[in-house]
């Protein structure tokens, strides 16, 4: 009587076993080979907002250093509008092989799609989180002659000032705007918020009195806080800014419910291959430990915070949770 094997015969089990492990080494070869060639063609770097702002000075400080550490020349391309979305929605379109990246920030990234009643993209799921560049406080400020010497007497003259108050922003969406309904919410105040478009007009009618107040990014307002042009009030941030040693944090004043801080990072569509995410990170990673990167964010009042891709996807995941739990509370909608 003839005996059989259970499975089917052994020898060509472990010929199609061989050649899977074949198949499986040569795609891991490919893959390899791939990601030690990237890049082989200069790479888009997507900018959101128009030239001049603290969006753009962040793509154009690591612009050169990352360029030297990928060896390969990176493009900036301005995209501006519907508060960075416009950029932001068009990333999601793109190819995920690392060759368009966007240099991504608070508003297009955390706070702007909640205030859709259908959202354009998901800020979480749909794109690839590369690495944070830095995180940096907001600051409150107004005109030199105003009586207020800091946020909590603004406050006080605020409330004696009821329905006469108006905060400026950056435009609809934007943080400055979130930042102006975060300090009403945190005060209870009722400021009426003046959208512009962009933070340049917004300081500019500041600065002629049309508006009282302005809370914006260091990069926008260190140059007119340090000219005289503005009076700071308070910073958002856990801590002091080294560059406004004499200015109090939002907590020392009692309004720790406005401590909030912007954030800048570099992303990609969802779905690139890890070995191209790992590559940038470590070459960004490397570019943000220069002296001289770090030194240039300083000065513009920002702190370079260097965060991998786990981590800074985790990091935008809570920063979307906090805002788009403001704006429910605040029943803000922009359509």
């Amino acid at each position: 009587m003839r005996s059989t094997t259970r499975g089917g015969d052994p020898s060509k089990t472990m010929t199609t076993l061989k050649r899977l492990l074949s198949f499986c080494a040569l795609a891991g070869a490919a893959t390899l080979a791939a990601a030690q060639a990237y890049p082989s063609k200069p790479i888009r770097l997507i900018v959101g907002y128009p030239p001049g702002g603290g969006i753009d000075f962040a793509a154009r400080t690591i612009q050169q250093p990352l360029q030297d550490a990928l060896k390969q020349q990176i493009v900036i391309e301005y995209k501006p509008g519907a508060s960075g979305m416009i950029a932001a929605t068009e990333l999601t379109r793109a190819a995920p092989d690392g060759y368009t990246l966007l240099l991504a920030n608070t508003g297009p990234f955390a706070i702007a799609p909640w205030l859709q009643s259908k959202p354009p993209y998901d800020p979480v799921r749909q794109f690839t989180y590369i690495g944070q560049i830095s995180q940096g406080s907001y600051i409150a400020v107004t005109r030199p002659d105003h009586p207020a010497k800091d946020l909590r007497e603004f406050v006080t003259w605020a409330r004696s000032n009821t329905g006469k108050v108006n905060f400026a922003s950056g435009g609809n969406g934007t943080s400055t705007h979130l930042n102006g309904e975060l300090m009403n919410q945190a005060t209870g105040l009722d400021m009426v918020h003046v959208p512009y478009k962009g933070s340049a007009p917004a300081v500019q009618d500041l600065m002629g009195g049309q508006t009282q107040l302005l809370v914006d990014a260091g990069t926008v307002l260190l140059p007119h806080v340090k000219g005289g042009k503005l009076k700071a009030l308070a910073v958002t941030g856990p801590k002091r800014d080294p560059q406004l040693p004499d200015v109090p944090t939002v907590r020392e004043l009692g309004i720790a419910g406005m401590e909030t801080v912007g954030f800048q990072g570099l992303v990609g569509p969802a779905g690139m291959p890890r070995e191209v995410v790992d590559r940038l990170a470590a070459a960004l990673s490397g570019v943000l430990a220069q002296p001289e990167v770090r030194a240039k964010f300083a000065s513009s009042g920002a702190e370079v915070h260097s965060q991998g891709p786990n981590e800074f996807a985790a990091f935008v995941k809570a920063d979307n949770e906090k805002w788009s739990r403001l704006i429910r509370e605040r029943k803000l909608q922009l359509d």
